[in-house]
């Protein structure tokens, strides 16, 4: 890279930025221009410094870091997105790189890759933490075994599988139909097609197998 690359650092927590300000700027290439403590505050500092690389956090008040990239997207802004999360979450990281993101760093290791991160970006190549490339592979080994344990799993409708993350999450029937406005009833009916799909006997059964299986789900 021959030119000094702008970095915003957008993140609700001051500790964290601070960190982050510190570690980029030991490289000479990267010059951290602004700071920003929510979302709509990030998207003034991009208009006004139209820095090359914004670091955002995905849980953010006001607009999250997946509703800043996708307004970056609207408006067409020549800035490149590298997500910062403390969530390990393969939907979440399909959802980052759908909003044309080009990194996904865990807060748990950003300080020692957050600049490894960013000059990839600058090269034109896409970044994901190492460690949760790692838990991804193992989260999908490990769904494929359930999945072969319990072929009926991937009979599983949409409607089912997020009753079943419900109940994992501890919820009774009306808070799970609450959530997907459905009635509680129909939430009943759900909880008696997934016990049968996968040979579960029982409430305590399902309940069981949900809690024990609750990050695979």
């Amino acid at each position: 890279m021959d030119a000094e690359r702008k970095v915003l650092i957008a993140d609700d927590h001051p500790v964290v930025r601070r960190g982050l300000r510190q570690v980029i700027e030991t490289d000479c290439s990267f010059r951290v221009v602004a700071e920003a403590d929510d979302g709509e505050m990030a998207l003034e500092q991009l208009e006004a410094l139209r820095p090359h690389i914004a670091v955002l956090d995905i849980d953010m008040p006001k607009l999250d870091g997946l509703a800043v990239a996708r307004e970056i997207g609207r408006r067409k802004q020549p800035v490149d997105v590298v997500f910062l999360t403390i969530h390990a979450d393969e939907d979440l990281l399909y959802a980052a790189l759908d909003l044309g993101s080009k990194g996904y760093i865990l807060k748990e290791s950003a300080v020692s890759e957050i600049v490894q991160a960013l000059r990839a970006v600058s090269a034109g190549r896409a970044y994901v933490s190492a460690s949760l490339t790692t838990h991804l592979v193992n989260r999908r080994n490990r769904i494929e075994a359930l999945a072969n344990q319990y072929p009926g799993l991937n009979n599983l409708t949409r409607a089912e599988r997020s009753v079943l993350r419900g109940i994992a999450e501890g919820k009774s029937s009306k808070q799970i139909g609450s959530e997907l406005f459905i009635h509680f009833r129909t939430v009943e009916n759900h909880r008696s097609n997934i016990c049968q799909k996968l040979g579960l006997h029982g409430p305590h059964s399902l309940f069981k197998f949900a809690l024990q299986h609750k990050s695979e789900l």
